[in-house]
């Protein structure tokens, strides 16, 4: 397993690929400082400075001594590409884990959610939907929203211990969102089949249908499993 320090470098480093390099800054402009990006972030500069090394070394990014850090070549897909092949190669087998984890509590929690979610439940669902749908363009804020999305599922089954699983757990389901978000958008249009899926999961709870929402659960945490073995991972974990 890599180490809580790396495991912060490489969120930064797509933090600042979602943040500043994707749809914002062109080859030659400047980057925050390492201060205004560690403030920015809420982590350490050391931090910081790892990140932006690697991007260097990706040679996306060059770094000038006492001048700061500018964008040498701003193709988000290919920053996406090589950002996604460091992840894989990192924990790939942590990432399959983690979606049997989630298979096992989401499917549940939402069958729970569909007979038990409140009016507030609905509604915080459906603004995390809402905000899925429009962050095509925002790495990180999408990540953000799908996580959120899930975890107000979890808040509707009403059911505190799976509550407290994942709370427990929502550092490790935010990692699996973020390489399944990166897996699946290296294609623009599999932007608006992953929302549809959730928009489908958030109809059967507004309708109650605890049948349809625990089918669509498990098929789409199954999806994004084969789609993980299939497009990035090793053969032997399929």
């Amino acid at each position: 397993m890599v180490s809580d320090k790396r495991k912060t470098a490489e969120i930064v480093l797509e933090k600042i690929v979602g943040n500043f390099l994707k749809n914002h800054l062109e080859t030659g402009d400047k980057l925050p400082s390492e201060r205004e990006l560690a403030r920015l972030f809420g982590v350490s500069r050391n931090s910081v400075r790892e990140a932006l090394q690697i991007l260097a070394l990706k040679d996306i990014i060059e770094i000038k001594r006492g001048g700061g850090s500018y964008v040498k070549q701003s193709d988000a897909q290919l920053i996406l590409d090589e950002l996604f092949e460091k992840v894989v190669t990192a924990e790939n087998h942590l990432i399959f884990e983690m979606l049997e984890v989630r298979r096992a509590l989401e499917i549940e929690a939402v069958s729970l959610a569909a007979k038990r979610a409140t009016g507030e439940d609905l509604n915080n669902i459906r603004k995390a939907l809402e905000q899925m749908a429009v962050t095509i363009d925002e790495t990180e804020i999408g990540v953000q929203a799908d996580l959120h999305f899930h975890m107000y599922i979890v808040a509707a089954s009403h059911n505190s211990i799976l509550i407290h699983l994942a709370q427990t757990l929502i550092k490790q389901m935010e990692e699996t969102i973020r390489t399944t978000r990166q897996n699946r958008f290296k294609d623009a249009d599999r932007y608006e089949e992953t929302f549809n899926e959730h928009k489908e999961i958030y109809l059967a709870i507004a309708s109650g249908d605890d049948i349809l929402a625990k089918s669509l659960m498990e098929e789409h945490i199954t999806r994004v499993r084969k789609e993980l073995s299939e497009n990035s991972l090793p053969k032997f974990i399929a």
